[in-house]
């Protein structure tokens, strides 16, 4: 039970890089299997919060304060694992979706957990929209199908059928993208409701694992970063008029060519995130570091090294901007040969505005 989570009129915690210094700090308590999907809380909440979900069946909370301490808070369960979570906007509640066909809502002040949306097959991504004339939850799944919930409501407000499976989604104001097991790309347009807006041809050849919406300078979104298995990332405007020059790919999460073959090791990109100040992004991947990017000027702002010898599994910036976070845990890249039972699950957090500014132009 969490007395008046989310809701507190506590003042902001401003994190400073004094208070944390730039050593990388670890949650307490982290999941017990993979970890699937980070969020921080909104900047409607003046705490700062983090979700994260597993495959241990389990969602779990923490609060990280401003002293850098992370403070466990509350969890709750589905009956498989989960593979998504998102908050509501006032950051009142968390949604959920995973391997039981389920979607689930966690009132975070009542701590109750219950059931939203279902599907025919697991879900595979879960997000909250928010428009002027209504609020509801879009749910993506195995079972071919995007569907938009009243969490008050048994059945879907609307429902959309694809042709292929959901590997990834997006959610950004107006927007959502959505991308499928065929590569395909659907853009829908959210103010009128959920409506398809264009279909776009991906610039990846190989499978897609992850989407991420970005915006322009006035905070509209105007573009998406897609990543794929193969080490590379797509950066793609939804309307340019000028496609083949302003849309790109660029190589990511890829070992140093060996001589003398030249041969490389080619690790997937298993997430993208923006941050919400500077517009730059971090990608993570299965080679086990994260790297920051500037789309704009198209050059690489940090590469890390590798951490714990295993993937990084999903990434988060904070709402503010000040903190990102990413989580050190095997994705099955290697099949379950590749396994170790010995190496812990953890999420790792680090001080992060100064290092995601745009480089100054020469």
């Amino acid at each position: 039970m969490i007395p008046s989570f989310g809701l507190s009129s506590a003042a902001p915690s401003n994190m400073t890089a004094t208070t944390l210094g730039q050593k990388d700090l670890e949650i307490v308590q982290p999941p017990d299997d993979a970890i699937s999907c980070m969020k921080f809380s909104p900047a409607s909440v003046p705490q700062t919060y983090l979700i994260a979900s597993s495959w241990a069946n389990d969602i779990r909370c923490w609060e990280i304060q401003s002293n850098g301490q992370s403070v466990a808070k509350a969890i709750q369960k589905h009956d498989a694992p989960i593979l998504s979570c998102c908050w509501s906007d006032d950051g009142s509640k968390v949604f959920t979706a995973g391997c039981d066909k389920t979607a689930k809502m966690w009132d975070l002040q009542a701590n109750t957990f219950v059931q939203i949306a279902a599907h025919d097959a697991p879900i595979r991504t879960i997000h909250y929209i928010q428009r002027s004339s209504y609020t509801c939850v879009m749910t993506g799944g195995w079972d071919r199908t995007v569907k938009f919930w009243d969490t008050r409501q048994p059945t879907p407000l609307k429902q959309l059928a694809l042709n292929e499976r959901v590997y990834a989604a997006d959610v950004l104001g107006p927007m959502a993208v959505i991308t499928t097991a065929d590569r395909a790309i659907q853009v829908y347009s959210l103010d009128q409701g959920p409506t398809e807006y264009k279909k776009i041809e991906s610039l990846l050849k190989y499978q897609h694992r992850c989407v991420s919406i970005f915006t322009d300078k006035s905070r509209n979104p105007n573009g998406f970063a897609v990543g794929s298995i193969e080490g590379r990332v797509a950066i793609m405007y939804v309307n340019t008029t000028n496609p083949n020059v302003d849309n790109f790919t660029f190589k990511c999460h890829r070992s140093t060519p060996q001589l003398p073959a030249n041969t490389q090791d080619i690790f997937a990109v298993n997430d993208i995130a923006f941050h919400p100040v500077h517009g730059t992004l971090s990608t993570v991947g299965s080679d086990g570091r994260y790297s920051f990017w500037d789309k704009d000027d198209r050059t690489k702002l940090k590469t890390s090294d590798v951490v714990n010898d295993q993937s990084v599994s999903c990434c988060a910036f904070e709402s503010r901007g000040q903190l990102f976070a990413y989580a050190s845990s095997y994705d099955w890249h290697k099949g379950h040969e590749g396994n170790n039972q010995t190496k812990k699950n953890a999420i790792y957090f680090r001080q992060c505005f100064e290092e995601m500014k745009p480089k100054p132009k020469k």
